[in-house]
C-alpha cells in the first residue's frame, strides 16, 4: 500500500497503467512485427508494464495468489526484455529474445484484463461466471493465438530493424 492513500486511489493507479502499458504494447508491438522500431512506445510500454505489475503488489494480500504468481512472472518477463533492449542492445539473440519477452509480456497484462472483464462486466461475467465456461475459454484461446502470431511477427520483423537503434540515453552518459 502506498502510504496515505487509499485501495481507491492504487486501484485507480494500477488500473490506469496497466490500460496505458497495453495500449503502448499494441502500437509498439505490431510495428516492430512490420519492421519499425518506435523507441518511445517501447519505453512507454516497458515502463508502465513494470509500474503495472509493481503496483499489483502493493495491495494487501494473504498468502499466494494467481495475480501475485502472474505480476512476479511478469516481473521477470519484463527483466529480460530490459536486459535484452538496453544492455544487449538488441545485438544478436538479444533481439528475438526482447521480441518474445515484450510479447509475453503484453499477454500476460490482456491476459489479466480479459479475467477482469470477465469478473467485473455484468455481461460477461453472465456468459461465463465460473470463468470455466466455453465464452472464457474461447477469448482466452484467442487472445493466446494472436499473442503467438504477434510474437512471431515481431521475432521476424525485428530483424528488419537497423542498428544501432535510437536507444533512450543511458544514465550519466553525455
Amino acid at each position: 500500500m502506498i502510504p496515505g492513500s487509499s485501495i481507491e486511489t492504487l486501484l485507480a493507479l494500477h488500473v490506469a497503467v496497466s490500460l496505458i502499458g497495453i495500449a503502448s504494447g499494441l502500437v509498439a508491438l505490431p510495428a516492430l512485427g512490420a519492421g519499425r522500431w518506435l523507441g518511445h512506445w517501447h519505453a512507454v510500454f516497458l515502463a508502465t508494464t513494470a509500474a503495472t505489475s509493481i503496483t499489483g503488489f502493493l495491495f494487501p494480500f494473504s498468502g499466494i495468489t494467481p495475480a501475485l504468481v502472474v505480476g512476479a512472472i511478469s516481473v521477470l518477463t519484463l527483466a529480460i526484455a530490459l536486459a535484452a533492449l538496453y544492455a544487449f542492445t538488441l545485438r544478436g539473440r538479444a533481439r528475438p529474445t526482447y521480441a518474445v519477452s515484450a510479447t509475453f509480456a503484453l499477454y500476460l497484462n490482456l491476459f489479466v484484463l480479459v479475467v477482469q472483464s470477465f469478473l467485473k462486466v455484468p455481461a460477461l461475467q453472465s456468459m461465463a461466471p465460473t470463468q470455466t465456461e466455453a465464452p472464457f475459454v474461447v477469448a482466452q484461446a484467442l487472445l493466446l493465438a494472436a499473442s503467438m502470431a504477434l510474437g512471431a511477427a515481431a521475432i521476424i520483423g525485428s530483424r528488419q530493424v537497423a542498428l544501432p537503434l535510437p536507444l533512450p540515453a543511458r544514465a550519466g552518459a553525455g
